[in-house]
């Protein structure tokens, strides 16, 4: 009987799967939504709404805080926004969703040890079911680089070389 062999198993080859670090629902302030006639901000008006709020939707979950309205907003308008969020929001964060996501999910890559793939070969996974922004790649490939072996992309059974240490030594 013959004895089949999962070579991929056997190589050593660790693969990280960027769809584990994407972050899960993000929330949006969106200034628009308290500007007069949709293009003016007027301060009274603002900080009356403000007061209003229902500030506890945002408990612990990340905020972006952004104006998708081409209106002249002062910049202390963000400023008393954040103000109120900042009890109640597990991150806060200036621009839109996919902005907060990609920072979002740069910052959830960094908090990666690396000592676990210090000296080892990694294979960081190409394909899918979500969408990762190319910046996560980037920030892998950064963070990891330093004490890998060698990194590659794509699946552990069709790669791309990306990165080979010249060294024996693996520095760390």
């Amino acid at each position: 009987m013959e004895t089949f062999v999962n070579k991929v198993a056997e190589s050593g080859i660790v693969t990280i799967d960027l769809e584990e670090y994407i972050p899960n629902e993000i929330l949006v302030f969106d200034l628009k939504d308290h500007l007069f006639m949709g293009l003016i901000l007027k301060e009274k008006d603002f900080r009356e709404a403000l007061k209003k709020e229902d500030w506890e939707k945002y408990r612990s979950k990340p905020v972006a805080i952004t104006c998708s309205q081409d209106a002249v907003i002062p910049m202390w308008a963000y400023m008393l926004v954040s103000s109120y969020l900042q009890p109640y929001a597990s991150d806060i964060f200036f621009g839109d969703e996919p902005f907060a996501r990609n920072a979002l999910m740069n910052n959830n890559i960094s908090q990666i040890d690396i000592k676990d793939f210090a000296g080892k070969r990694v294979v960081i996974k190409g394909c899918g079911e979500k969408e990762i922004p190319a910046s996560a790649y980037v920030e892998i490939t950064r963070l990891i680089r330093p004490v890998v072996k060698s990194i590659m992309y794509g699946e552990p059974c069709s790669t791309v070389p990306i990165f080979k240490s010249q060294s024996t030594a693996v520095n760390n």
